[in-house]
């Protein structure tokens, strides 16, 4: 069945020109709106009723799309976000994409066919300058990610600086051998995490062996199983970063699986201060993301785009905090 996407495609116009044929077509030229017409009468195009209902009322819904709600960051975000939306009367869906760029089409057709009033992407794959062209036209937040050069409201945290502040710690408590376990590098913040760990290693004359940097995908089994790699080295490291809290906890248990211990033996960090995070054994020293702060903010944003309101201030980044618990070694703030 062909959508709007299709029909601009063929008329080589974009999506909001059509919606303004539908809508409001004496303000369209008419060279474009017969284009329009011909490429809908074409393709048997027909309009989403509800949307049609929807163009004069709104539906007082949201759509917060995740790439996997399996990730234990995700639920505290949307907290924050479903407190704002029920004090401002909005409803909350919630959009799982899979990580299937197919699924994340299909929810960013609700926004267009305004079923929804707005949209938060919370991290994305798609690429920039999707995000950018669906911005201009409709009310859309992207938080936790940090695109160089988007336009788009934002709201995330520095992670090349906070990563660099987590394998600082490990350095200046004396490891010289430190691992890392990335998330997946097709995602900017994992990249930026990256970044920030070659940044301290780099800050401290210490080369940066490609040995010693294994890709996870943010699961306990991917921290698992790259601990083994790293553990399975002549020369293992004494310290891990790894780019969540999920990671470091399968990165822990494969240290304790071989034997070994936290912290004596390899000392762990993880990121984002998950709320298990505090009472697994040992307690994980990780950096803090106020999660639950981010989600009210990206929905205070979305809700000003959906009532007109200029944005003073689109790129908002939050203040990040190491925690320092046992997985370390050591219990004061350096």
């Amino acid at each position: 069945m062909a959508n709007m996407t299709d029909v601009a495609k063929l008329a080589n116009v974009s999506t909001a020109t059509v919606s303004r044929v539908l809508q409001n077509p004496e303000t369209v030229k008419e060279k474009t709106r017969v284009k329009v017409l011909q490429a809908i009468e074409e393709l048997n195009y027909q309009p989403n009723v509800l949307a049609r209902y929807f163009r004069r009322t709104e539906t007082k819904t949201i759509l917060v799309m995740v790439p996997s709600i399996m990730n234990n960051v995700f639920p505290q975000m949307i907290a924050g976000i479903d407190l704002v939306a029920n004090q401002a009367g909005y409803k909350v869906l919630l959009g799982n994409t899979y990580q299937e760029p197919e699924k994340a089409y299909s929810y960013i057709e609700e926004l267009k066919q305004k079923q929804v009033d707005g949209m938060i992407l919370l991290t994305t794959r798609l690429d920039y300058q999707i995000i950018s062209d669906l911005a201009d036209d409709y009310p859309v937040v992207l938080a936790s990610d940090y695109i160089e050069g988007l336009t788009a409201p934002t709201v995330a945290i520095d992670n090349i600086s906070s990563a660099r502040d987590a394998v600082e710690h490990l350095l200046q408590i004396g490891h010289q051998r430190v691992g890392m376990i990335t998330g997946p590098l097709d995602i900017p913040l994992s990249r930026d995490r990256l970044k920030g760990y070659r940044q301290a290693l780099l800050g401290h004359d210490i080369d940066v062996e490609s040995v010693l940097i294994q890709e996870g995908d943010h699961t306990y089994e991917s921290g698992y199983n790259q601990m083994n790699k790293f553990l399975a080295l002549d020369k293992t490291p004494t310290a891990i970063f790894a780019a969540n809290d999920s990671m470091a906890m399968g990165a822990i248990k494969a240290i304790k699986a071989h034997g070994l211990r936290v912290p004596e033996d390899v000392a762990v960090v993880g990121f984002d201060n998950i709320q298990f995070s505090a009472i697994f054994e040992p307690a994980l020293t990780t950096i803090a993301q106020p999660l639950v702060e981010m989600g009210k903010r990206s929905m205070e944003l979305l809700l000003k785009q959906i009532k007109g309101e200029p944005l003073t201030k689109k790129q908002h980044v939050l203040d990040t905090k190491l925690v320092i618990r046992e997985s370390c070694g050591y219990n004061k703030q350096v």
